[in-house]
């Protein structure tokens, strides 16, 4: 699996706080979790997969090991930061299997140039294949929602 470069990964963060996270038009969010360790704020860009009303599912391309989906695991209570909005506080939690399935095979035929690019830079070629997605996919990406709470 290949990994964006840490620079590039968090090039997005210091606009993200600014309060120009308009700029990524909803494709990108910002959310703020806590260090399971270090109990200290940390911040992470995310493609989002799936917009809904209150709501946004982003993956953990990397996988489970990602250090963002460990902490939000251990403290789902996360902050997030989408188009106009900064800050806003959520709540994160894994989606199952089946539906993480569904929303994958959704994404790549709604936004099939952004399903290829995502594929290409962690290396899953199931995203940008016109066959049915790869059984194990919901294993090698996790998608998880971020639903904001009030």
């Amino acid at each position: 699996m290949r990994r964006i470069p840490r620079w590039l990964a968090r090039a997005p963060i210091p606009l993200f706080r600014a309060g120009f996270g308009w700029v990524f038009a909803g494709v990108l969010v910002m959310v703020e979790h806590r260090g399971r360790k270090s109990g200290l704020p940390r911040y992470v860009v995310l493609e989002t997969v799936v917009a809904e009303p209150g709501a946004v599912v982003v993956p953990c391309g990397y996988g489970s090991r990602s250090q963002w989906f460990r902490n939000v695991q251990a403290d789902p209570r996360v902050r997030l930061w989408r188009g106009r909005t900064a800050g806003v506080r959520a709540v994160a939690h894994l989606l199952p299997a089946a539906e993480a399935h569904e929303l994958l095979d959704r994404y790549r035929h709604e936004h099939r140039l952004r399903a290829r690019l995502v594929a290409r830079v962690v290396g899953l070629p199931g995203l940008r294949a016109r066959d049915p997605l790869p059984a194990d996919i919901d294993e090698r990406v996790a998608l998880v929602r971020i639903a904001t709470r009030p």
